[in-house]
């Protein structure tokens, strides 16, 4: 239930009503705390795959350091998302809107700078300037491609890229890829740090309502953290030393890792950008129905797809990742019933500040990458029970069954078997092994070819008998 001193209903629906500081500061905490660990996650995740994350030693290489992606992660989530809230000219829903690193891009983030160490940011920074301006462009005509992306194609794409994440997810909670020929991977101490995790963000998640639900997995993580402190898995004394290590405060650096432009980087962000920009029109709309009561404007689509792409742009210089709108922000702001897109751009200032002081980024990097994993496993297992949500608004026809079966045993069984492309070009093999593009190109194309429905006979042959299982087909079969 709404708090009533916040505002009248009418102030609580309107997006330019600010709330007293004493009740606007604790409600913009609250919407970074929903997104703190997705923001920050996909940073560690591409300094681990690139080898220069956990179990690497990253000081003794100088400048290139986990810590520093962290911080940007912060820094560009919260200036991307005062582009949503504040606005620059068409640039900006001007909606309670929160921008954070995007899980969408990880599939292709990751081929790209898998053991190439620091050698791989350039191309992969390129990469993101690059798609951050053509997910600008799609702004202007945003509502016209619509047609292509249906929820067909949507909900594969989203359960692809949860079924890409899983297995980090469980390579973490064993005891990340450092350690993988080691004999303490796997091991039960391992283990029992992710389940502390995993369990906590149950009970909290199922057992618990408002902010306490809303911040499972940062609490999880936490006492998870908690934990590995009194099981010897990190140290007061490692604390205090990548604490002491960190500047106070230290500016982004432009072109920090240097800059070059690769066709399969720019290939990839600029394909998953239409994914991005999909997304973020779902979000805007999910938001102005959940906390105004009413249907989006196309301003305020286009200006929202706009403020995507120059956030996710300007972060790509300073050694930033691409920025989408934060799903889970849209239900807080329904949980709330506040509106307000000054309240957003308090928690914005926040992660700014938050981005601006390198010793946050320190202590985040001290979390033993076991306890990040169970937040990981939860996390990834969410995107793709996402996607299946999305999945069933699909009228299950034997042509959408068709689309579907051929676009995820291409991706999926180019993530599982890499090696089966391994004579194509580099550039080629990068983005055919991220299985994500392969899987959408296939099912966008297929969707605008193939007639609307198939026949029986179409597609009995190739579905052991199972084709007809589709809505009201068990009563037709029994």
């Amino acid at each position: 239930m709404t708090d009533a001193s916040l505002g009248t209903p009418a102030q609580l629906r309107d997006p330019n009503y600010t709330p007293a500081l004493s009740k606007a500061v604790p409600l913009g905490i609250q919407h970074v705390l929903a997104m703190f660990v997705s923001n920050v996650t996909p940073a560690i995740i591409v300094a681990g795959a690139a080898g220069f994350g956990f179990g690497s030693d990253a000081g003794a290489q100088g400048f290139p350091d986990m810590t520093y992606l962290i911080q940007m992660s912060m820094l560009f989530a919260g200036i991307a998302t005062l582009f949503q809230t504040i606005g620059m000219g068409p640039v900006g829903a001007r909606l309670p809107i929160v921008q954070g690193t995007s899980f969408a891009f990880l599939p292709i983030m990751i081929p790209l700078v898998a053991g190439k160490g620091v050698d791989a940011l350039p191309a992969l920074f390129g990469g993101v300037l690059v798609g951050g301006l053509f997910h600008m462009t799609l702004g202007t005509f945003i509502g016209r491609i619509r047609f292509a992306l249906p929820p067909l194609v949507t909900g594969l794409v989203v359960t692809m890229i949860g079924l890409a994440l899983v297995k980090v997810g469980i390579q973490y909670a064993a005891g990340g890829v450092p350690a993988m020929d080691k004999p303490e991977y796997g091991s039960l101490l391992n283990w029992s740090a992710a389940l502390v995790v995993i369990v906590t963000t149950l009970g909290l998640k199922f057992f618990t309502r408002g902010m306490l639900s809303v911040s499972a997995v940062v609490i999880g993580i936490a006492l998870g953290y908690v934990y590995a402190l009194a099981m010897g898995m990190v140290t007061v004394e490692g604390i205090a030393t990548s604490w002491n290590r960190a500047a106070t405060v230290a500016l982004p650096i432009p072109f920090a890792y240097g800059f070059e432009f690769s066709f399969a980087a720019i290939v990839g962000f600029c394909l998953m950008a239409f994914v991005s920009a999909v997304e973020t029109v779902g979000d805007v709309s999910g938001i102005t129905k959940g906390g105004a009561g009413r249907e989006a404007t196309d301003a305020e689509i286009t200006g929202a797809t706009y403020a995507d792409g120059l956030g996710s742009a300007i972060a790509g210089v300073f050694g930033g990742f691409p920025n989408t709108s934060f799903s889970q922000n849209v239900g807080l702001i329904a949980m709330t019933g506040v509106m307000s897109r000054h309240v957003v751009t308090i928690g914005a200032l926040f992660l700014i500040l938050c981005g601006l002081v390198p010793k946050v980024g320190a202590v985040i990097r001290t979390i033993p990458i076991e306890v990040l994993g169970g937040g990981v496993i939860v996390m990834f297992g969410m995107v793709v029970a996402a996607g299946i949500s999305m999945l069933s608004d699909v009228n299950w026809n034997r042509r959408n069954m068709v689309i579907f079966a051929i676009s995820l045993s291409i991706g999926l069984g180019l993530q599982l078997e890499p090696n089966a492309v391994q004579y194509l070009p580099d550039t080629l093999r990068i983005l055919m092994t991220s299985g994500l593009l392969p899987a959408a190109l296939i099912a966008i194309v297929l969707n605008l070819l193939l007639p609307e429905q198939l026949s029986d006979e179409s597609t009995e042959e190739v579905s052991g008998g199972l084709s007809g299982y589709g809505k009201g087909s068990l009563e037709k079969r029994t």
